[in-house]
This record gives structure tokens, sequence and C-alpha cells, in this order.
């Protein structure tokens, strides 16, 4: 198989696969209510996402995948800050202030 037709196989693969995932909840379930425990925990989805996506770029974000500290201590301020201030604003900015003097004033 030539690297073409594997990239349109894994392309079009991943949108059935995406597409059926979401027809599961959306043509099976759309007109029934959902119980009150699956309510509960959907909700804390769209705040897991977040995590799952930066953290990998945190944590293999040097050299050929190596830990860069100036990015993890980033992240922990960024984190300390939002846990104190409960302001996203001034967790985003701690988090740059820190990556900005960590990586190119130290």
């Amino acid at each position: 198989m030539s690297d073409s037709a594997t990239l349109w196989t894994v392309i079009i693969g991943l949108g059935v696969g995406s597409f059926l995932l979401r027809f599961t909840f959306l043509g099976f379930v759309g007109d029934r209510p959902l119980p009150a425990w699956l309510l509960r925990h959907l909700r804390y989805t769209a705040v897991a996402i977040l995590p799952a996506l930066v953290a990998p770029l945190v944590v293999f974000s040097g050299e050929n995948g190596s830990t860069d500290i100036s990015r993890v201590v980033a992240a922990l301020a960024t984190l300390g800050v939002g846990m104190w201030t409960r302001n996203v604003f001034a967790a985003i900015g701690a988090g740059a202030a820190t990556l900005v003097v960590l990586v190119y004033v130290i």
C-alpha cells in the first residue's frame, strides 16, 4: 500500500469511528432522558479534556521527548495560582510569566 493510500485509509477510518461514537449517543439515545448518574459524570467531561491535552505537552516538551523542567514549573505555577485565585486569567498569566522568566531571562 502506498503512503497516500495508507493516509486516506487512516483518515476515513477515524472519520467513521468518530461518527459511530457520536451516533451511539445522538442516534440511539437522542430523544430519551439519561439517568441522573450519567448526566453527573458527563458534566465533568469538558473539564477533563484540557488537562488530558496539556499534560503530554508539559511532560514531553523537551528535546527528543524529554522533560523540560521550565515547562513543568510553569504548569505548577499555573495550577497553584488557579487553585488559589479561582481566576483563569490570573492562572494563565502566572504560567506564561513563569515560562518567560525561566526560558528567556534565566
